[in-house]
């Protein structure tokens, strides 16, 4: 069973949860008090996203502009999709980790309707129309070249990220990771969504109390990544803070993203990651395909849904040995070794061009 699908039902039945952990009828959670949470003494201070990353872009695309973060300039692009409710920030604490192991460059948009992107259609979050999104933020990142692309995708990024690789409107991607999501769960799991999603509290009183209550929760296991990547997934709302995006409104679009997605992952003819945070049933497809060695599959049991979140050591981990073995990069000491080597080489031409001068002298 999937870890999205666990905390729904685990869910189910349940009403909101209040700041002391008692029900509550109206579904909003109190303000906190500043600084530390007042039991178990969890500092629910936002953080910023320039602790994570180097740059936040805002780029004219389509219909709107769209939020993208970034970290490092060399090496391909690790493009990263994030799941629907989230935001480019919930790759933070992942980033912070995987740039200390691999040179490359982290591209984390936020997708239509969340975070700080603002487009005209908020709500179609339809796959041609993400699709569409994906390429043209790729496309104005690298300038119209053909730069190397490991495409991660997160649950609906997940999905995401295989139909734009399987699309191959972007040229020379190298890889795929799909984290938290396979098709059969999937599906099962859109059953009890909208449930899901009127069982969470539909008002805070502050960002402090919503960091609190994704922690408290259980939604998160690491209230560090929580701290940064909670304030992005809520707006102001006259005094109180909402749902940045309201998911059960794009319902119309859930099919379409997971539907077919085991054969769509398959066909994609580039190195292949699976990472779960708990044993999904897979299909008959991916058993078969597993068996012929066509993907990797990892297993993160620590994690909840959000395993780039509550794991991000081990996810790095992961992903650094995946993209290593697959050549898709080197790693930083790598990286170094090679610098220097390039350096000692130089010198030694120089050095010998010097010395076939003098001789000719």
């Amino acid at each position: 069973m999937s870890s999205l699908r666990k905390e729904i039902l685990a869910r189910k039945g349940l009403p909101s949860v209040s700041e002391e952990g008692s029900s509550t009828a109206t579904g909003v959670v109190p303000s906190t008090s500043r600084g530390l949470r007042r039991s178990g003494m969890i500092d629910v201070t936002p953080l910023e996203w320039n602790e994570f990353f180097d740059r936040k872009l805002s780029l004219n695309i389509n219909d709107g502009v769209f939020c993208v973060y970034t970290k490092g300039d060399i090496g391909p692009i690790f493009y990263m999709l994030h799941g629907g409710g989230y935001s480019g920030l919930t790759w933070a604490a992942l980033t912070e980790k995987l740039s200390s192991q691999l040179r490359c460059r982290i591209v984390a948009p936020d997708l239509r309707g969340h975070g700080d992107t603002v487009t005209t259609d908020e709500l179609d979050l339809s796959t041609e129309r993400q699709t569409e999104d994906i390429v043209a933020i790729h496309k104005n990142i690298c300038a119209g070249e053909a730069t190397p692309t490991f495409i991660i995708g997160h649950s609906m990024g997940g999905a995401l990220s295989v139909h734009v690789a399987a699309s191959g409107r972007i040229k020379h991607v190298i890889g795929i990771a799909v984290i938290d999501v396979v098709e059969g769960t999937a599906m099962e799991a859109l059953n009890t969504m909208k449930h899901f999603l009127k069982s969470r509290p539909q008002k805070f009183g502050s960002v402090g109390a919503a960091v609190e209550w994704c922690c408290k929760s259980g939604t998160a296991k690491n209230s560090r990544a929580a701290r940064v990547s909670m304030p992005a997934q809520i707006k102001k709302t006259g005094d109180l803070y909402t749902w940045r995006i309201d998911l059960s409104k794009t319902e119309p679009h859930w099919v379409g993203w997971f539907k077919g997605l085991s054969k769509l992952f398959l066909s994609c003819r580039v190195p292949k990651l699976l990472v779960l945070a708990g044993i999904d049933r897979l299909d008959t497809d991916l058993i078969v395909g597993q068996m012929q060695g066509k993907f990797q599959e990892t297993i993160l049991p620590k994690a909840g849904h959000a395993v780039q979140e509550d794991s991000p050591d081990d996810l790095a981990d992961t992903l650094a040995s995946f993209a290593i073995r697959n050549r898709i990069c080197h790693s930083v000491q790598c990286y170094l070794r090679l610098c220097v080597l390039a350096k000692l080489i130089a010198f030694q031409q120089i050095f010998r061009h010097a010395e076939l001068f003098l001789m000719a002298v």
